[in-house]
């Protein structure tokens, strides 16, 4: 497989009255294209940090962090947001959708915003989370996981390198979950797009290729996980 991004020795440490907080400490990792990665941590472990510095969305305080052989923008706000445009999707734990936009005018948006507005490639991708005939709804008449597949569909319009989620089922049942996972792979193998989402929840395991165990700023384990 093709080496898709590389930390080496990350730390991020904030200041704060009572000292020092290391929320990393220290991180080294490498993630191939195509590969689904849970981060599985206790609340406070650092997972949260690291996706946010796996998207430039923050900065390491020390190490260094490549992504496709390039050193990713630190400490710019401008270069870290254009990095982001180019090679990161988000799916965030509350979904996000414009609630006075229909679902595919919420897909349409992002693809224009990204400079491809495609409506046919929208409804494709609605149709790969199974929601074709949702097309003209709005969010507030669909079901939360429909919002989250919704949310799913529309941060791959734009094509990303990267799929990152924070906590992307926190607020669903364990079936509804279920939904939205199964969504998310398959549209992750059929976009070619590498994944990594942060969760607490054991059960989302089987959905991964591998699974990263962060507790107080460190890695504590790396498996791959087995698909049988």
């Amino acid at each position: 497989m093709k080496l898709l991004l590389k930390m080496e020795n990350i730390q991020r440490h904030y200041e704060t009255p009572a000292g020092v907080v290391k929320a990393l400490d220290g991180v080294n990792i490498e993630i191939n294209e195509g590969e689904r990665v849970i981060l599985l941590g206790p609340s406070g472990s650092g997972k949260t940090t690291l996706l946010n510095c796996f998207s430039a969305l923050d900065s390491p305080t020390g190490g260094t962090y490549t992504f496709m052989r390039n050193d990713v923008p630190r400490n710019h706000s401008e270069n870290m947001t254009s990095f982001r445009r180019e090679n990161i999707g988000y799916v965030f734990q509350f979904f996000n959708l414009l609630q006075d936009l229909s679902v595919l005018e919420n897909i349409l948006l992002i693809q224009e915003l990204a400079g491809k507005k495609d409506p046919a490639r929208a409804k494709e991708l609605l149709k790969l989370v199974g929601l074709e005939a949702e097309v003209d709804r709005f969010p507030g008449e669909i079901s939360g996981g429909q919002q989250q597949r919704v949310a799913i569909a529309r941060s791959i319009a734009k094509r990303p390198t990267l799929l990152l989620g924070d906590e992307l089922t926190g607020n669903l049942d364990t079936e509804t979950s279920q939904k939205v996972m199964t969504a998310l792979v398959t549209a992750c193998e059929q976009e070619n797009i590498t994944s990594v989402f942060v969760t607490h929840d054991e059960g989302l395991v089987k959905y991964a290729t591998r699974v990263i165990r962060i507790d107080s700023g460190k890695i504590i384990s790396d498996e791959a996980v087995n698909s049988n």
